[in-house]
Order: structure tokens, then sequence, then C-alpha cells
């Protein structure tokens, strides 16, 4: 496992995302990424690590990494056709419902992503997030009833610990 500074990191990735976006590979294009990358991470340092924070440029993490974006796709996807039903059902179910539950994550970071991943999720937002404690309101008891499913924070908690823990 390589263990990049956090800076370094943070502008590697998105240098290498602007290429990928880019499309072309002219110098004056990879020129203006490069500056827009170094001028991002530069006013992005407070938000993004702390001192004696880094990337973990650990092959697995990054799969990991990979994976759970494609899961979160998947339930962003199953989310949109629940709230769709819902809405097209003329009884309209909807039964608000505010949910509190603790998180077994120990960063910011994997705090932050649970978060906004559960925000993302059609038909249920994340209220507040106080240490461990996320308060989340859903659109229906069945939805409510799913957060103490936490597929988010199981796969988020495997790669906290550099994939090697999977729930």
């Amino acid at each position: 496992m390589v263990r990049m500074p956090g800076y370094a990191g943070t502008f590697l990735v998105l240098w290498v995302f602007w290429t990928i976006l880019l499309g072309r590979r002219d110098w004056a294009s990879l020129l203006l990424g490069t500056g827009v990358c170094a001028l991002v991470t530069l006013f992005s340092r407070d938000l993004s690590f702390r001192k004696g924070e880094g990337i973990s440029l650990n092959p697995r993490v990054m799969v990991d990494g990979l994976a759970y974006l494609g899961i979160l796709l998947v339930e962003i996807v199953k989310a949109n056709i629940q709230v769709a039903a819902v809405v097209l059902n003329p009884r309209l179910p909807i039964a608000p419902t505010i949910v509190r539950f603790r998180s077994r994550l120990k960063t910011d970071l994997g705090k932050a992503a649970l978060g906004n991943s559960i925000t993302l999720t059609p038909g249920t937002v994340t209220i507040e997030a106080a240490g461990d404690t996320f308060t989340v309101h859903a659109l229906t008891l069945e939805v409510a009833q799913t957060m103490g499913d936490r597929l988010f924070e199981g796969r988020l908690l495997g790669i906290e610990a550099g994939g090697e823990a999977r729930e």
C-alpha cells in the first residue's frame, strides 16, 4: 500500500478525473486542467484532510470504492422506482418518518459519505449527523425500516478498514 500526502493525492485524483473527462489531449487543455486542479486542491485543503491524513492508494480500497459507487447507483435507481410508485399510487401511502441510528463508522470522511449516500437516495434525507448519531427523514415507513439494513454503512466500514472487514 502506498500512502500519498493528502494534497498530492487530491491533486492526482482530480487531475486523472479531468484527463479522463477531457476527451482530447492537447497541451493547452492539460495545462488548464493542471491549474484548475491545483486551485481546487489549494482552496479545499481544509475540507479534504487533517494533518497527517492522506489518500490510501491500496488497490483493494480503490476497487471497494468503485464497487461502493456501483451499489449506490443501483440503490438510487431502486429508490427512484419506489418513490415513483408511491407518488403514482392514488392512495399515496406516504408516512413521513424520522429515524435515528448510531453509525459504527470512525472517520469523518466515512460519516460524510454515509450521510451523502442516504441523501442521494430518493425518499430519504439526512437531517443531522452529530457524532455517531444520524437523523434521517424517510418518505415512507417501509423506507424508514430499511435504515436498519445499513447496506451503505457495511460497505463503508470495509473501505475504512482498508478493504479487510466486510459486513
